[in-house]
């Protein structure tokens, strides 16, 4: 089988039309952030009397990790990390806290 190119042209814009929507789709697959930075984390320890609720309160006034957030949201954010799956907290029991400076 012997293939010809006839029109050099139409080939040429065809090949370039191909390796550009490859690009352009390869663009919105590939939404890594090259800027990627680690959340810290701060470790809180529970003493008598503190509720997840009071300590989301203290963070959403003092954290701007937290800044302009729904304090139930602040709370199911602190049970995800910790990986509570009450909200019973206990005196000395450690919990991380994302944060930023």
């Amino acid at each position: 089988m012997n293939l010809k190119i006839v029109n050099f042209s139409k080939f040429l814009r065809s090949i370039i039309l191909i390796i550009g929507i490859t690009f352009i789709i390869s663009l919105f697959i590939n939404n890594k952030s090259f800027s990627y930075k680690e959340n810290e984390y701060k470790e809180i320890y529970i003493s008598n009397g503190d509720t997840l609720w009071s300590i989301a309160k203290e963070e959403k006034e003092n954290n701007l990790y937290y800044k302009n957030q729904d304090i139930r949201d602040i709370v199911n954010d602190i049970k995800l990390i910790n990986k509570l799956n009450t909200s019973n907290l206990f005196a000395n029991q450690k919990l991380l806290i994302p944060y930023k400076n």
